[in-house]
C-alpha cells in the first residue's frame, strides 16, 4: 500500500491547479507528497480542453454566488500567472451585444450583476459607438468588457503539471479509482482508494476533481452520507469554426440563453474565429461527435448581429460537455464544493459542477482547496 499526503482525483486543468497549489505550500502547512490519478491518457483531455478558452471577467453569475467570488478572484491570479511564465494569452476584450432594442434593459441588468459581482470596468456603448469599433456588427447597442481574454489551455495546464512535478508532486495516467474507503477510526483523516490494477492508496487528504464524472467518483466513497451528493446531467456545447476571414477584433457574444451564454463568436490566438457552443442535453458525456446540421440553426442566430455571414461559411468543428448539476428544467446550479463540514468526511473535498467559468477560476477554485485542509 502506497501512503501519500494528498491524492487528487482528475487531471483536469482544476485537478491541476489544486494539486499544484498543495503542493508548492509544503512549507507553510501544506502537503509533500502529491498524488494525481487520472483515467485517461493525458492531462485535460475533456471538458478542460473543449471549451471556449476564455478568460472570463465575472459578469453572469448571482452574487456572492461562487462562480461569482471565484471568478472575479481567478481571473487576477490566471491574467498573473500567465505574465510571469510568459504564457501565450491575449487580451482582447468582449462585446456583449443587443441585437434589438428590447434586449438593452437585459445588457442594463447585467451591467449592475456585474458591479455587484465586483467588475467595475464595464462600459456600456450605443449603437455608433459600437459600429465604429467593430463595422460589421449590426446590433442596437452592447457592453464592452475590456479585461475579457483568450489563452491557450493546454500550455496552461502543462504548465500547471510542471509546477507541481517540480514541487515533488505525481500525475499518474491511466488509473481510474474503483473504491475508496474512507478512514473512521477515531480522529481519522483521508482514505484508502483503490485503483482499476487493485492497487491501494492511503491518503491523508483526498480532492474529488474528476470534472464530467465527480458525481459518480463521489459515490465511491464508502462510509460517506450520500444524501449531499447531486446527480450528473449533461448539456453539450457544440462548435463550428468559420470558414474564412474573420471582420472582428473582440469577442462577441449575444445576451445569455437558459443554460449557456448563446452561439458567441470566439477567437483563437492565431485569430481564426468559432461559433458556439449552443446546447444540448444529452445522456452520454461520451459523445462528442457535432452533427453537421446543428449548424443550420447557428446561422440564424449569428445573423443576428452580424447579418454579413456568408452563406456556407461554418465548418464542424468540435464539441465539449458541460458537468452540471442541476437538471434541464431546473436553475443553473453554483459550483459546489463539498468539504467535511457538509459530508462529515474529514479530509475529503468533492468539487463538482464546475462547468464555466472554471478555467478562469481555476487558480482561485485550489485556493480555496487549501483552506478547507487548513481549518481541519
Amino acid at each position: 500500500m502506497e501512503n501519500v499526503d494528498v491524492v487528487v482525483i482528475g487531471a483536469g486543468v482544476v485537478g491541476l491547479a489544486v494539486a499544484r497549489e498543495l503542493a508548492m505550500n509544503s512549507q507553510t502547512g501544506g502537503h509533500t507528497s502529491v498524488f494525481v490519478l487520472e483515467a485517461q491518457g493525458a492531462i485535460g483531455t475533456q471538458t478542460s480542453s473543449r471549451n471556449s478558452e476564455v478568460i472570463h471577467s465575472g459578469i453572469y453569475y448571482p452574487k456572492n454566488s461562487l462562480k461569482a467570488r471565484l471568478c472575479v478572484q481567478g481571473r487576477g491570479l490566471l491574467y498573473d500567472y500567465l505574465k510571469e511564465r510568459s504564457l501565450p494569452f491575449a487580451r482582447l476584450g468582449k462585446l456583449i451585444v443587443a441585437s434589438h432594442p428590447e434586449q438593452l434593459t437585459v445588457l442594463e441588468g447585467l451591467q449592475k450583476k456585474a458591479l455587484d459581482n465586483g467588475v467595475e470596468d464595464l462600459e456600456f456603448l450605443a449603437q455608433t459607438q459600437v459600429h465604429r469599433l467593430e463595422p460589421d456588427l449590426s446590433v442596437q447597442g452592447a457592453l464592452l468588457s475590456p479585461s475579457t481574454g483568450i489563452l491557450d489551455s493546454h500550455a496552461y495546464m502543462l504548465s500547471l503539471q510542471g509546477d507541481l512535478e517540480r514541487a515533488g508532486g505525481h500525475v499518474i495516467f491511466d488509473t481510474p479509482v474503483t473504491k475508496v474507503a474512507l478512514d473512521e477510526s477515531q480522529n481519522g483523516s483521508g482514505a484508502v482508494l483503490t485503483t482499476r490494477d487493485g492497487t491501494e492508496i492511503k491518503a491523508k487528504w483526498v480532492v474529488n476533481a474528476a470534472g464530467l464524472h465527480a458525481p459518480h467518483v463521489a459515490r465511491l466513497f464508502h462510509g460517506q452520507d450520500a444524501k449531499f451528493l447531486p446527480c450528473a446531467h449533461y448539456a453539450k456545447g457544440n462548435y463550428f469554426s468559420l470558414n474564412g476571414r474573420c471582420p472582428f477584433k473582440r469577442l462577441i457574444y449575444p445576451v445569455p440563453e437558459v443554460a449557456g451564454l448563446g452561439v458567441h463568436l470566439t477567437l483563437d490566438l492565431a485569430g481564426r474565429a468559432k461559433f458556439g457552443p449552443d446546447v444540448e442535453w444529452v445522456d452520454d458525456p461520451e459523445n462528442l461527435v457535432v452533427n453537421p446540421k446543428r449548424g443550420d440553426v447557428f446561422y440564424d442566430a449569428i445573423r443576428q448581429y452580424w447579418p454579413g455571414l456568408p452563406d456556407n461559411a461554418l465548418v464542424t468543428g468540435y464539441s465539449g460537455i458541460r458537468p452540471k448539476i442541476n437538471a434541464k428544467d431546473e436553475a443553473a446550479a453554483d459550483f459546489l464544493l463539498l468539504g467535511s463540514s457538509v459530508h462529515m468526511a474529514q479530509g475529503v473535498v468533492h468539487l463538482m459542477g464546475i462547468e464555466s467559468p472554471g478555467l478562469t477560476s481555476s487558480l482561485a477554485i485550489a485556493k480555496r482547496v487549501l483552506q478547507e485542509f487548513h481549518h481541519l
